[in-house]
């Protein structure tokens, strides 16, 4: 069993930044493909970003690419979602997953992971 916590949501205005966390526990760091997912009000869950559980691969929506970075430090156990220049439709709960299966940070489908944190909301002000 694997527990992911979230951290580092927040209210921020267009154009800012948020850096968010998500501690992982339970289950060895390195054997986990990790996920970013976020749920705007409304609207299904969808894919932002991915690291392997090497951390030598990363994976973006195109909604996000150049705007938010993806990173690991196995040290901490702990994956990051930095999040630049932010927009008013990136609001949302956003949500870390994992999974041991690399297929899961491959296709980015919310169906191959098997470990959810409790979500972090991000709210941007114009």
């Amino acid at each position: 069993q694997v527990q992911l916590v979230e951290a580092g949501g927040g209210l921020v205005q267009a154009g800012g930044s948020l850096r968010l966390s998500c501690a992982a526990s339970g289950r060895t760091f390195s054997t986990l493909n990790m996920g970013w997912f976020r749920q705007p009000p409304g609207k299904e869950r969808e894919f932002v970003a991915a690291i392997t559980r090497s951390g030598g691969m990363t994976y973006y929506s195109d909604s996000v690419k150049g705007r938010f970075t993806i990173s690991s430090d196995s040290a901490k156990n702990t994956v990051y979602l930095q999040m630049n220049r932010l927009k008013p439709e990136d609001p949302a709960v956003y949500y870390c997953a994992a999974d041991q299966s690399y297929r899961a940070a491959l296709t980015g489908r919310t169906i191959e992971y098997s470990y959810w944190g409790q979500g972090t909301q991000v709210t941007v002000s114009s």
